[in-house]
C-alpha cells in the first residue's frame, strides 16, 4: 500500500507538507474504488499521526481536560480532506476536526483522523484513524456505505459495511454469532461528570451489570471494530457523533452483526454486537425511557 509519509520532502510548515502528501497520495490513488481509497486513507492518516507523535505533538482543550485535539488531529484529517477534494470533489466532507463540505454527489465522507486523542496524547497505543461513507444527510444517513478503521500500533486496518462483508486486513472476519449479554465482554464508555445524572447512570450500570465482563479502553473504534472481528462482546454509548459511530456500524453491520438507537435516560445510547446481545442490551435500556 502507498505510503506518502515516507515523501522525503521537508516543507517548511505543516500544511504545505500536508498538501504534498496529499497531493502525491491522489496521484497513486486517484482510479480507486471507494473501498480501497478508504483504506489506504486511514491507513496513511494514522501512519502521518503516529510520526507527529513521535516527533512531539501539541495537545488543545476543546471541552474538557479529556477532551483533547493535536497537531496530529488536525494533519490527518487536512490530509483526508485534500486527497478527498481532489479525487472525490463531488463528495461532501463531515470531519471531527472541522472539515466540511456540502455534498453534490448525495455521498458524504465522515472523517474521525484520531479517535481516541486522550490516549494518543498520553502516549497510549489504543487509538486509530477512521472514517465511514454514507449517502444523505451524514448525522442520520438513509444508506451506510462502508466504514474503514486503521489501528497503527497493531498494523491492522478494517472495512466493511451493510453491503460488504468486513475484512481485517483484506482477509473477511467470522460472522457473528447470537450470544446473550451474560456471556461477552461490553466495551463502553460513560465520561464521570455524567455520572451525577441518576438516568443516565441508572440505564449504563443496569447494562454493565448484566454483561460478563467490562473493557472501557477509550476509542470507539477501535472498540467497535473489535466488536466486528469477535474480540469484544457488545458496545455501548450515549450521545455517539456521526465521526464516532459510522464507521465502526458499518463494520458490525459488514460482520452480521446488528446496530440500534435507543433513547433511555434522556439521552440516545448507541448498540452494536450480535444480534441477541443488542436485544438485550435494548430491553434493559426500555426500563429507563422517559
Amino acid at each position: 500500500m502507498t505510503d506518502p509519509t515516507e515523501t522525503p520532502a521537508t516543507p517548511a510548515n505543516l500544511d504545505e507538507m500536508v498538501a504534498a502528501l496529499a497531493k502525491t497520495f491522489a496521484v497513486a490513488h486517484a482510479e480507486d474504488p471507494d473501498e480501497r481509497l478508504a483504506t489506504a486513507l486511514v491507513f496513511n492518516a494514522g501512519r502521518l499521526a503516529w510520526r507527529m507523535r513521535e516527533s512531539g505533538v501539541r495537545t488543545d482543550y476543546k471541552t474538557s481536560r479529556t477532551d483533547v485535539v493535536t497537531d496530529a488531529d488536525r494533519a490527518a484529517e487536512g490530509f483526508i480532506a485534500r486527497v478527498l477534494e481532489l479525487i472525490r470533489p463531488e463528495d461532501g466532507l463531515l470531519g471531527e476536526e472541522g472539515a466540511a463540505r456540502e455534498a453534490r454527489s448525495g455521498r458524504t465522507w465522515v472523517i474521525d483522523p484520531v479517535d481516541g486523542t486522550y490516549n494518543f496524547a498520553s502516549g497510549s497505543d489504543y487509538w486509530c484513524s477512521a472514517l465511514a461513507l454514507a449517502e444523505g444527510e451524514p448525522h442520520s444517513p438513509r444508506r451506510l456505505l462502508l466504514g474503514a478503521v486503521h489501528r497503527p500500533a497493531m498494523g491492522y486496518t478494517w472495512c466493511g459495511g451493510p453491503e460488504r462483508a468486513t475484512t481485517l486486513d483484506d482477509a473477511e472476519v467470522a460472522a457473528l454469532s447470537p450470544r446473550p449479554l451474560e456471556e461477552i465482554s461490553l466495551a463502553t464508555y460513560l465520561h464521570p461528570t455524567w455520572m451525577a445524572r441518576p438516568g443516565v447512570r441508572g440505564a449504563w450500570g443496569s447494562v454493565a451489570q448484566g454483561a460478563a465482563t467490562l473493557r472501557m479502553l477509550g476509542a470507539g473504534s477501535v472498540d467497535l471494530a473489535g466488536v466486528a472481528d469477535g474480540t469484544l462482546g457488545a458496545w455501548m454509548q450515549h450521545s455517539v457523533p456521526a465521526w464516532d459511530w459510522l464507521p465502526g456500524k458499518a463494520l458490525v453491520e459488514g460482520a452480521g452483526g446488528a446496530t440500534a438507537e435507543v433513547e433511555a435516560g434522556g439521552v440516545t445510547w448507541c448498540i452494536a454486537g450480535n444480534s441477541t446481545a443488542v436485544a438485550d442490551i435494548a430491553g434493559i435500556l426500555e426500563d429507563y425511557r422517559d
